[in-house]
């Protein structure tokens, strides 16, 4: 192997505009080919971005003894299959979040890595940014003190029309589009697993066995007493921000998961009283995750991140699934008297 890792895209999904040009950005690294299903359209995105070769099929992508990795932006529910086969084809595989939408298919994904040799890295690329590493540091630090409260909002409008977020057949539906990325920044800051989740949904197609989920509000409460609280959406207004709260301040941080590389500021509260807003120089996260994934296969060194995080992640968004379908929280006791 060269000493740049040689990337494939399969697909030409909207995000490609942004992640192709991280991929190409990144110093051990190449984008040397890309699929769609159609020639006609792999050729318009290959002279767009300036790859080498388009291919008009993924299968054929994969057969190319000129790729060494294959990142993909696929539909979610697209993503173990194409997981599967590019570690068959031996492609070191980067994946968009969520890597799959069950435990059960992350389990098949680690088998299958593990008999192959494999790297696969589910693309949460926010956690690679230089905020999320002063936060971690603030936190180890206890400038929070005791960590009580974990809130996230992620939410954007999807619009209407084919947009794949409103099919759940392609693993659409506001949980695993936006609520992913809740759920993973909480079990990250806390290093834990929740041990109790619950969480109200809203659907589109209410009386469709089938229904996609508009917007979803959860809980999850970790060991040791913190509770995180997330709301997302994908018809709704655009918000992204996350706030840990402790009982010696608060650290706030304002579009925490967005493709930015203008400079941000992280803000750490105490009590009304001495703010310090820490300024953080922007850099693309994703061009930091696709060199860590890079390092990791031309180096033999570990992942950031392994499956079985990937797996975790997925059990708890499932639970969280099933007990927003089946309002499982209990109802509130009716009380004795009318309140006043």
């Amino acid at each position: 192997m060269s000493d740049k890792l040689r990337w494939g895209v399969l697909g030409t999904a909207r995000i490609v505009r942004k992640t192709i040009p991280a991929l190409q950005a990144a110093k051990n690294g190449e984008v040397v080919g890309i699929a769609s299903r159609t020639e006609e359209k792999a050729r318009e995105y290959a002279d767009r971005h300036g790859i080498p070769q388009a291919f008009s099929s993924y299968g054929a992508l994969l057969a190319s003894p000129d790729i060494d990795a294959v990142y993909i932006p696929l539909p979610n529910a697209l993503h173990l299959e194409w997981i599967l086969k590019s570690l068959d084809a031996g492609k070191h595989v980067l994946c968009e979040k969520p890597l799959v939408t069950s435990a059960a298919e992350c389990d098949q994904v680690r088998r299958k890595a593990e008999e192959t040799g494999l790297k696969v890295l589910e693309g949460f690329m926010y956690r690679f940014h230089p905020r999320f590493e002063k936060l971690q540091e603030l936190l180890a630090g206890n400038a929070v003190g005791k960590l009580t409260f974990i809130h996230v909002g992620h939410s954007f409008d999807a619009g209407s029309g084919d947009n794949i977020r409103w099919y759940s057949q392609l693993g659409g539906g506001a949980l695993f589009d936006t609520g992913c990325y809740c759920v993973n920044v909480s079990r990250m800051v806390t290093a834990q697993e929740p041990s109790r989740v619950n969480a109200f949904g809203n659907y589109r197609d209410a009386n469709d066995e089938d229904r996609i989920d508009t917007s979803i509000a959860g809980i999850l409460r970790f060991p040791g007493g913190v509770t995180a609280l997330f709301d997302t959406g994908v018809n709704l207004e655009r918000r992204n921000f996350l706030e840990l709260t402790g009982t010696e301040g608060r650290l706030y941080l304002d579009n925490p998961f967005g493709l930015l590389e203008e400079d941000s500021v992280l803000e750490e509260h105490h009590f009304g009283k001495d703010t310090i807003y820490h300024k953080i120089k922007g850099e693309n996260h994703f061009v930091r995750m696709s060199e860590h994934f890079s390092d990791s296969v031309l180096n033999g060194t570990p992942l950031r991140y392994d499956l079985t995080d990937a797996a975790n992640n997925a059990r708890v968004l499932e639970s969280l699934d099933r007990a927003a379908r089946n309002e499982e929280a209990a109802a509130p006791p009716e009380t004795s008297r009318a309140l006043s």
